[in-house]
C-alpha cells in the first residue's frame, strides 16, 4: 500500500459474501458493464481489496475517494447488496485509521477523542544509541537540532567506551513527537555505523 493512500472506504456487507462475490465486485468497479459511469469513476490511483466480510478502497485524495464510494455505492444498489460504508483518514497524530464519514458519536466518537488526548500528553522518554567516537559529537548535534525542530526538551548524556559512545537522550514532550524522535534517532545510529565502517577502512 502506498504511504499517500490517505483516504479509505470500509464496506461492511450486510450478508456473508463469499470471495468469489467479492472479487466478482471489485471486478466489476473497473469493468465496462458497471451501471452508468462509475467504472470510470474509480481509476488507477484507487485500490480496492477485501477481507473477510469488507470491502477496501484506499485512495491518494479525497477526491478519488469520493468517486470510488459513488462506484462501490452503485455497484452494490445495483447486484442488491446491502452495506454499511464508511470513510476514514489516515492520522499520523494516533498513528490509525480515523472515521471521518458518517462523524463518530457516543462511545466511538469518546474514544477517539481519549486517543487523540493520550497521543498529546507530555512525557519524558530516555533513548540510548551507541555511536563512534570520531563522530559522535556530529551525532549529538543532529538529534539536539531534531528536539529543537520538534519542541522537545532534550538532556545528553555521554558514556565513552574505547571505540564507541553510549549517548543517552532525555526528551520530553508530546508523546508522538517522542516516538519521531526516536525514529529520527534510530536512522542516525543506523547511518553513523555506516560512516563508522567507512572511516575505518579508508586508506591512511
Amino acid at each position: 500500500m502506498s504511504a499517500d493512500s490517505d483516504w479509505r472506504i470500509e464496506a461492511h456487507l450486510d450478508v456473508p459474501s463469499t470471495v468469489h462475490a467479492l472479487e466478482r465486485i471489485r471486478g466489476r468497479l473497473r469493468g465496462p458493464d458497471v451501471v452508468g459511469d462509475a467504472g470510470a469513476a474509480v481509476s488507477e490511483e484507487v485500490v480496492v481489496t477485501h477481507d473477510g466480510n469488507v470491502l477496501f478502497a484506499y485512495a491518494p485524495t479525497k477526491a478519488a475517494i469520493e468517486d470510488a464510494r459513488r462506484a462501490i455505492e452503485e455497484v452494490l444498489r445495483s447486484d442488491e447488496v446491502t452495506a454499511t460504508v464508511n470513510v476514514g483518514r489516515w492520522d499520523e497524530h494516533v498513528d490509525e485509521w480515523v472515521q471521518v464519514e458518517p462523524p463518530l458519536a457516543g462511545p466511538a466518537k469518546h474514544a477517539a477523542e481519549a486517543r487523540e488526548r493520550a497521543v498529546e500528553q507530555v512525557e519524558s522518554r530516555t533513548l540510548v544509541a551507541v555511536v563512534g567516537r570520531l563522530i559522535g559529537g556530529e551525532v549529538e548535534q543532529t538529534m539536539r537540532d531534531g528536539a529543537e525542530r520538534l519542541g522537545l526538551g532534550c538532556e545528553i548524556h555521554e558514556h565513552p567506551h574505547l571505540l564507541s559512545s553510549q549517548v543517552a537522550f532525555t526528551v520530553t514532550g508530546p508523546r508522538r513527537k517522542l516516538d519521531e524522535f526516536a525514529e529520527d534517532l534510530r536512522q542516525e545510529e543506523i547511518a553513523t555505523i555506516r560512516t563508522q565502517r567507512e572511516v575505518l577502512l579508508s586508506p591512511l
